[in-house]
Order: structure tokens, then sequence, then C-alpha cells
């Protein structure tokens, strides 16, 4: 490519791809403009060299130093030479190349952030400002109306979880996987599933594991109120192609926005490891849908990683001849729905819900003595009312609290019938409380505490019995009976003489 004769060839070339490394020598000036890329020139610095450029003083002929380029103020119209032009991205990007391989390692990456910054910049502003642009087409000029930005919301990642999310919910699953867990966001979100016991994650980016892995540990709140059934979550390093005997038996596994990532050859394997060797009781997979690109500006891959992208069609072939091979059946959905006008593209992201079939579940044979492939990044565990250390002292709190309340009532019974007869209403001559408000139904907690024994006062001294304290709901789902409770118990709290009722002092405030 002549550079000296044909500045105009390198601005209309505006695919980075054809990117390539310019010729060295003294032919090239690149401390001038963005668009003197021509020879250097030899006349008076008052003039400028470039042909038809109609400015006297443009600076053209002058060469700066490296220190006072990298200075030059950008102007607000955008990249450009001296003479006013405005540059298109690929070739300003393509001068800075030129420029950073004649600098040091400093100088070269400051010159690539800056010309990144720009490139960014000027795409943004033409998606979301909705500029129309030109197109030149054998000479004619046609105004092409841009593409206006698509949004979500809530945003289409948090769309995907929430579908998971809902699915357990609906089936209540105790072991979880997440295949290609990457930032742990999933797992997070189903850490406070109440029926999940197992979290299992697997990335093959070991670094990413590692640091997100904090996001995962139990709190303070954790601790302080304990989750009824016990969770272990654990994240491996490995890949979803290998077979580990530590993932078998699960009830879901996710796979989100995963196969897409997949050559050829990976696919295949794919089925296989999952469906056939870890067969869990349900599989989701979700994959971006290709018909939907065309909404948006840069009708491309949506990740430079991807190594397809699927249109329905062919998502509903590939699931269904795995299904059909694998005995599963399988449902489809999606999430991210389009804009009105468009509903034909479908859903954004297309969901696939495999479910294997009954007489599939009877068969399956679970081999936990295999081969243990995957390295475990980080694992924790959370504490429950499972374990007898958390249970304990949450029956001592509830015993406490209970004890507690019913002296506090007891007392104010006790102040309020010293008081009676001065406030009796002319014609109660029984002195009791009348209220005209409507008696409240009682549920069947309210009559089983109703019937249960009454607490009771000897002298300074107030008696809660155990009976009425196991038919509070909660407590006695947590104890079962009372021997349980005594047992829970223990020398915390002060029992009377034969074990059958709590003793705490009635006027002494300080036993809670």
């Amino acid at each position: 490519m002549a550079l000296g004769n044909e500045p105009q060839t390198l601005l209309k070339d505006t695919n980075p791809m054809s990117w390539s490394q310019e010729p060295r020598g003294k032919e090239l000036n690149p401390e001038l403009g963005s668009g003197h890329l021509g020879r250097r020139s030899r006349e008076s610095p008052g003039q400028c060299s470039r042909p038809k450029c109609g400015r006297s003083r443009c600076g053209g002929g002058r060469v700066k130093s490296r220190g006072e380029t990298a200075r030059a103020p950008v102007s607000r119209a955008g990249p450009g030479d001296k003479c006013g032009r405005r540059f298109e991205a690929s070739a300003l990007l393509r001068y800075v190349r030129w420029l950073a391989a004649r600098g040091g390692a400093s100088y070269r990456k400051g010159l690539k952030e800056t010309a990144a910054l720009l490139f960014q910049r000027n795409l943004k502003t033409v998606v979301e400002d909705n500029m129309e642009c030109n197109s030149v087409v054998d000479g004619n000029v046609e105004e092409v109306p841009s593409k206006k930005v698509i949004k979500f919301n809530p945003p289409l990642y948090k769309q995907r979880y929430q579908f998971v999310k809902n699915l357990v919910e609906q089936h209540q699953p105790k072991k979880v996987a997440d295949l290609g867990c990457g930032d742990v966001c999933l797992l997070a979100i189903l850490k406070y599933q109440k029926c999940v016991e197992e979290l299992v994650g697997v990335d093959i980016n070991e670094g990413r594991l590692k640091w997100n892995g904090s996001r995962l540990s139990p709190c303070v709140g954790d601790h302080l109120d304990p989750r009824e059934l016990d969770l272990a979550i654990t994240l491996y390093h490995g890949s979803v192609l290998e077979k580990d005997c530590r993932l078998l038996g699960f009830d879901l596994a996710a796979c989100i926005e995963l196969i897409e990532h997949f050559d050829s050859e990976d696919l295949a394997k794919f089925p296989e490891v999952v469906f056939g060797y870890m067969c869990p009781a349900m599989i989701v997979i979700s994959t971006p849908n290709s018909e939907f690109n065309s909404l948006f500006p840069c009708a491309v891959f949506r990740d430079s990683d991807h190594k397809f992208e699927w249109s329905r069609m062919q998502f509903q072939t590939w699931a269904l001849d795995v299904a059909s091979r694998y005995n599963y059946s399988v449902e489809f959905t999606g999430v991210g729905e389009p804009p009105t006008g468009a509903e034909d593209v479908g859903y954004c992201t297309q969901i696939g819900v495999f479910r294997r079939k009954a007489e599939a579940a009877e068969l399956a044979v679970l081999e936990h003595h295999g081969e243990h492939v995957y390295e475990v990044v980080y694992t924790t565990s959370y504490p429950s009312l499972q374990q007898i250390n958390y249970r304990r002292r949450v029956v001592i709190y509830l015993v406490y609290r209970e004890v507690s309340r019913l002296k506090q009532k007891y007392q104010v019974s006790l102040r309020q019938h010293e008081l009676e007869p001065e406030f009796i209403a002319p014609g109660n001559q029984t002195g009791k409380f009348t209220s005209d408000l409507p008696v409240p139904v009682l549920t069947e907690d309210d009559k089983a505490m109703e019937i249960a024994p009454q607490p009771f006062c000897i002298e300074d001294k107030f008696y809660v019995p155990l009976q009425r304290i196991i038919a509070y709901p909660r407590l006695g789902h947590l104890c079962g009976n009372v021997e349980k409770l005594r047992e829970f118990l223990g020398d915390v709290i002060e029992l009377n003489c034969d074990g059958s009722a709590v003793k705490v002092d009635l006027n002494d405030c300080s036993d809670f």
C-alpha cells in the first residue's frame, strides 16, 4: 500500500481484522497528524504539505517530539488530524499501532489504552444516540438508521438465575450442581433455598473459583439463625467433560450459557458425560438464540469465546436427539422477551429443561467408588439445626423467650387484679373487663396452648411447666418430647425439684 501517494486508502479500511504491520523507514512521518501518513515534508513549516488542505498554518510540516505528541489533547469532535478531518476508528488504531512499535513498553501501553478508549467511545456514541450513518454504495449516499439498544429489566443474566431458582423452589432438589459455575453467582443465590443440602460448582478457571469462593462462606446471621438442614458447598476445578464420581446422584444440574463455548469435538462428548454418566434427575441447559441477534446493533456472536450460536430449530434438534438417546424428556422455554413487533425471533436466551424418565431412574445405578478427577478448590459447611450444639442453643433461647413472655403476662395480670375494684363500670357487677371487639378465632396451635398446663406462682417463684413449653410449636418441632427438652436445658436453666417445670424469680428481671 503506497502510503505517500494514497492517503485515502488507509482511511477507507475500517475493518479491524485487516490491521497489518506498517513498513518502517524515513518515508513515514509518524509525528504528523493521523491523516499525514505520507512522506516527510520538506516544505516550510508554515505551509501544509498535504494536497487540497486549504489551510496555511495547520502545522503539517513541523515534527513534534514524542512527549509533545503524547500530551496532545483530543478535541470533542473525535480523533482527527490537524486539518480538522475526522478519522475512522480502525485507521486511528492502526496509526497508534505504528507509533507503539517505535516507542518503549510504557509508551506503547499508553497509546494502546488511549486508542481503545477512543474506539469504544465512538461506538457507544453511535449506538446510544441512535445516530444515522451514511454508507456509500457505488458512489451513491444512502441513509441507514442505526438499531436501538435493547435493555432487559431485570438484566438477562439475572433472569436466567431466577429461572433456575424457580425450578428449585418448585421441585425441591437436595443436591444441585452448577456446571461451568464461573463467578458462582448462581450458587450464591441457591444457598438460601431451605431444601438444598449440597451445592457443587465445577469450572475450568481455577483462579476465578479461588477468587469468588469466599462469597459462599457463612455469615454471622447464619450462625445466629441456623438453617433447618445441613448445607455443604464445594467448588471443583476441572472440565465438565471429565467423569468424576463425586457428581453422581444429583437431583439437578444447571448448564447456564455453557455449551456454546465448546468446539464440535467437546460438544460431542458433553451428552455422554452429563446425560450418560452423571445422569441427574433434571438438567437445565441455556444457550443464546441466534435469531435474536438480528435485533442487536452488531449481529455477531455475543462473546468472543463462543464457538457457535444456535437458532431455535438447531437447539431443539440437538436437544431432542440427546433426550431420546439417554431416555430423557425435554421442554423448551426461555428468558429475555423480544420487543414489541419482533416476537417472531423468540426469547433472547433459549432454555431446555430435561427430566429423566421413571424407567431410567430405576435402572440408574450409582457407583461412588470411581476416580476423583476434579481438584477441590473451596469447601464449606453451614451451621444447621441438625447439629446438636446449634439445636441446643436455639432451644435454650426459645425457652428463655417463652418463659419471659409468660412471666411478664402474669405480672401484668397481678397489677390489673389489684386495681380492678377501682375501675368497675356501672352495671358491671362482676368487675370483669368487657370489650366490644370480636373474639379472635383460635388456631390449632392456639388451642394446644390453651389446654396445656398453665404457669403458676408459689411465693416469689414463678413456674412454667415443661408440658406448657413443649406445646409451643417450634419447640415441639425441635425437641419432640419433654425428656429431650429436659436434656437440652441441662444445667443452663433451673428446674424445680422433680424437673417438671422451669423455675425463675418472679421479681428478678436479671434472669433474662
